[in-house]
């Protein structure tokens, strides 16, 4: 089987800075743990950007420029950002960090869904800053638009444009079933990387079963033209990582999928879950990728054409 590759999602935009002091949001935190997540062994980092004052989420430009020129100085991985931003920016803002970074890879959501976190808001805790409960509790009522127009955007400008590959993210079969429509139309090209995401409520629920059907359905959608990943959040994180592994896929783990390494114990670092996702994917007989290991498997244009 081909080498694995650990994507690393480092801070994201769901998870809020009183659910785990270990959530970096200030720009030196983010890169700081990107960095180090990296030597652990990520070939790529997914990055979103956050207000360095109050942790909230943010894809403003000067705040993914607090970090990036730093992680792309101290380490050679992949840098993927962000297209979704957060569920609550219209498509203008969340793209703003992307289009003047011009990285070589983007995360791409496949539909729009409810996307529903106020469950987190639920438990008494003493919260750091004030727009963290009501952002949590407002999902309730929040969907996360990405029509077919708006994934024709970013395809044009951040693909291209820009010369960025995709991480394609497919929270449910309708959007496996959409990013077949923009392979057939000739808008999306192989090789392309498939992100299944399972246990957001609003989603898929991270039940083994609907992982094997996922692959069945991209198999036989797609046959040899894709590779995939699959990503859980919260308690399924590892388990999900181990069995796309085992099925010949590759893995994401970091803290903006789960804030824990084990049940009840927070992760103290995105490397934390780097290392043990690492292990359970060597003891299987799997290699881990580099990060130029993945540029060539998935046709990337390289770090040199990018704008931080």
């Amino acid at each position: 089987m081909s080498r694995v590759i650990i994507t690393c999602a480092v801070t994201g935009s769901i998870h809020t800075p009183s659910l785990s002091r270990h959530l970096p949001f200030a720009a030196r935190d983010i890169e700081d743990q990107a960095v180090a997540a990296a030597e652990a062994g990520a070939a790529i980092l997914h990055l979103h950007a956050r207000d360095p004052q109050n942790g909230r989420p943010s894809a403003r430009v000067e705040h993914f420029m607090g970090f990036l020129p730093g992680i792309a100085r101290r380490c050679d991985a992949v840098i993927n950002i962000s297209t979704g931003g957060s569920a609550v920016m219209p498509l203008e803002e969340r793209l703003a960090g992307a289009l003047a970074a011009r990285p070589e890879m983007c995360s791409l959501n496949m539909g729009s869904m409810n996307f529903a976190l106020y469950p987190l808001a639920a438990r008494e805790r003493d919260w750091r800053f004030d727009w963290e409960k009501p952002f949590l509790e407002g999902t309730d009522d929040l969907v996360f638009k990405n029509t077919p127009r708006d994934i024709t955007h970013i395809l044009h400008e951040m693909g291209e444009v820009r010369g960025a590959r995709f991480e394609f993210e497919c929270y449910d079969m309708g959007h496996l079933a959409m990013l077949r429509h923009f392979v057939q139309s000739g808008q999306v090209r192989p090789p392309f990387f498939v992100q299944f995401v399972f246990g957001v409520l609003g989603g898929m629920a991270a039940e083994p079963e609907n992982l094997r059907h996922m692959k069945h359905l991209a198999d036989s959608y797609f046959g040899n033209d894709y590779m995939f990943s699959a990503l859980a959040a919260g308690r399924a994180q590892m388990p999900f990582a181990e069995m796309a592994a085992g099925m010949g896929g590759h893995v994401r783990v970091g803290l903006e999928d789960s804030l824990y390494i084990d049940r009840g114990v927070l992760a103290v670092s995105n490397a934390q879950q780097v290392e043990k996702v690492r292990a359970l994917v060597e003891a299987q007989g799997r290699q881990v990728a580099t990060p130029d290991e993945a540029r060539e498997m998935l046709g990337l244009k390289g770090a040199a054409d990018v704008g931080f």
